[in-house]
C-alpha cells in the first residue's frame, strides 16, 4: 500500500495532490477509531474553524461587518463555534432563520434570498430581525404591509453591473447578468423613493446589498465590491439619503484542486480599509460562507470492495454522492487521503487494487454519477481501508439528496465542541 496515495487530476482542471500527511492527527485517529457501523461520518473540526475564521477577522478593518452564510452550512456545532468571532448571520430561508436564531439567540440576523413567503416574513419580524435584504418591489409591498409601521430596516438588493469580465472567473454568477436575484438596476430610483418619502412608515432604509458571484479571487471580489459601493453611493446621492450600509456578500473562492491554497484575506482586507476610507459613513459587510467553514470539515468513510472494469480499477466506497453532494455538484474530484487499515476480521479475502494504475471513488449509488474522485493513485488499496474527503465543511451534507435509495445517513463527530453541541 503506498502510504502517499492522493487525488491526481479531474476531468476539467489539474488537481494539486492532497497527502495523508496533511491529515490532522485527530481527524486521523478519529477516523480509525470509528466502527465501520460508525461510517460514514462528517467528522467537523471545530478548534480548526475557530483558528481560520480569527485569522479572517483579524485580516478585516474593525469597522468592515463579518456575518456569516449560514447556507454554507447551518450545523449547529459550526454555527455556535462562529459566534464569537462574526458580526452576525445571513439566513435565507424560514428554516435557517428559526435554526439559526435557536442555536445562537440574541445574535443578529439579515434574511436574504427569493421568494420570500408572508409566512417566513412573520416569523423574521417576531424574531426581531435585524435586517431584511428585500429582492423586489413585490417583496418591498408585502413586508411594508405585514410589519403594519414597525421599524424596520431594509437593505435593497439590486442586480447590479459589474466591470466587464469580472465574473467570467467567477464558479457561480448570481448577478451582473440576467438573473432572479435581487432588482433590476432601472427600478432602483422608484425603490428609494418608496422607502424615504414616507409611503412606507416604519421601513427604514439602510443601504444596499449585491451578492453577485462565488468563486472570486481576493482581486475580482474588491473590483465587485468596489463597483457595488460606488453604484450605491451614487443611488443615495440621487436621492439626498445617507448610505448608512452596504451588503457587498460573499462568495470568496475555494478552490478544491489545490486544497492548500486559500483566499487571500490579508490582501481583501486590505483592499476594504482604502474602500472604506473612501466612504466614511458606510458600513461595509460582507457575508462568506464556503470560505469560512469548508476547510474544517472531512468525510471520512471506508472502502467495501475495490473491482475492475474494461481497464479500470473501482474502489466502491460506504455512503456517497448523496452524502457529499459537492463533486457533483461542482465537477471536480473531491481532495482525498486513503488511511491504510491492516486488520481484517472477515473469513474471506480482501479485495485490493493492482500495485499499478489509479483508482476511481465511487458510492453506492445505482447511478454512474455516483463519483467523488477519479484518478487516485492507490495502487495496492483494499476493501477495509478509510479514505477521508477534505474540504467537506460546506455545501455537502446540507445539499445532498439524503433519502435517494434509502441508505443510513452518515454519523457527525466533533473536535474541539463546546459541551452540549450535537449534531442537527
Amino acid at each position: 500500500m503506498n502510504p502517499t496515495a492522493r487525488t491526481l487530476p479531474g476531468p476539467t482542471a489539474p488537481a494539486r495532490p492532497a497527502d495523508p500527511a496533511d491529515v490532522p492527527s485527530g481527524v486521523r485517529e478519529l477516523a480509525l477509531s470509528l466502527p465501520p457501523g460508525g461510517l460514514p461520518a462528517y467528522l467537523y473540526d471545530l478548534d480548526a474553524l475557530r483558528r481560520h475564521t480569527a485569522a479572517v477577522r483579524a485580516a478585516l478593518p474593525g469597522r468592515v461587518e463579518l456575518y456569516y452564510a449560514a447556507k454554507a452550512n447551518p450545523d449547529a456545532g459550526i454555527l455556535a463555534a462562529l459566534s464569537p468571532y462574526v458580526d452576525g448571520y445571513e439566513v435565507s430561508s424560514g428554516g435557517e432563520l428559526a435554526h439559526t436564531a435557536g442555536v445562537v439567540p440574541g445574535r443578529p440576523l439579515a434574511f436574504g434570498g427569493p421568494g420570500k413567503t408572508p409566512a417566513e416574513i412573520e416569523t423574521a419580524l417576531r424574531l426581531g430581525v435585524d435586517r431584511f435584504h428585500v429582492e423586489s418591489a413585490y417583496e418591498l409591498r408585502m413586508l411594508a404591509h405585514l410589519a403594519a409601521g414597525a421599524p424596520v430596516a431594509v437593505l435593497l438588493r439590486f442586480n447590479i453591473p459589474v466591470p466587464p469580465g469580472v465574473l467570467e472567473s467567477s464558479a457561480l454568477a448570481m448577478g451582473g447578468r440576467p438573473a432572479p436575484f435581487g432588482t433590476d438596476p432601472s427600478e432602483a430610483d422608484d425603490l428609494v423613493r418608496l422607502l424615504t418619502d414616507g409611503t412606507f412608515p416604519g421601513l427604514r432604509w439602510r443601504g444596499v446589498h449585491a451578492h453577485l458571484a462565488s468563486g472570486l479571487t481576493a482581486g475580482a471580489q474588491l473590483a465587485v465590491a468596489s463597483a457595488v459601493v460606488e453604484w450605491s453611493a451614487a443611488l443615495a446621492a440621487r436621492h439626498g439619503v445617507p448610505l448608512h450600509e452596504v451588503d457587498v456578500g460573499g462568495g470568496m473562492t475555494v478552490d478544491y484542486t489545490r486544497p492548500d491554497e486559500r483566499f487571500d484575506w490579508a490582501a481583501y482586507g486590505k483592499g476594504l480599509a482604502r474602500l472604506g476610507d473612501a466612504h466614511p459613513g458606510t458600513v461595509l459587510r460582507i457575508e462568506p460562507g464556503r470560505a469560512l467553514t469548508a476547510y474544517c470539515g472531512w468525510y471520512a468513510t471506508e472502502v467495501l470492495d475495490v473491482k475492475r472494469s474494461h481497464g479500470e480499477t473501482f474502489a466502491v466506497v460506504r455512503g456517497g454522492t448523496h452524502h457529499l453532494r459537492t463533486p457533483a455538484t461542482k465537477g471536480h474530484d473531491q481532495p482525498c487521503a486513503v488511511l491504510p487499515v491492516d486488520r481484517w476480521p472477515h473469513a474471506w479475502p480482501r479485495s485490493a487494487a493492482p500495485d499499478g494504475g489509479p483508482v476511481t471513488l465511487v458510492g453506492q449509488l445505482c447511478t454512474p454519477k455516483d463519483v467523488l474522485a477519479r484518478a487516485v493513485p492507490a495502487p495496492g488499496l483494499r476493501a477495509g481501508d478509510r479514505v477521508v474527503f477534505a474540504l467537506a465543511g460546506a455545501y455537502a451534507w446540507n445539499i445532498s439528496h439524503h433519502e435517494f435509495l434509502m441508505h443510513p445517513k452518515p454519523g457527525f463527530h466533533y473536535l474541539g465542541a463546546s459541551p452540549g453541541i450535537t449534531a442537527d
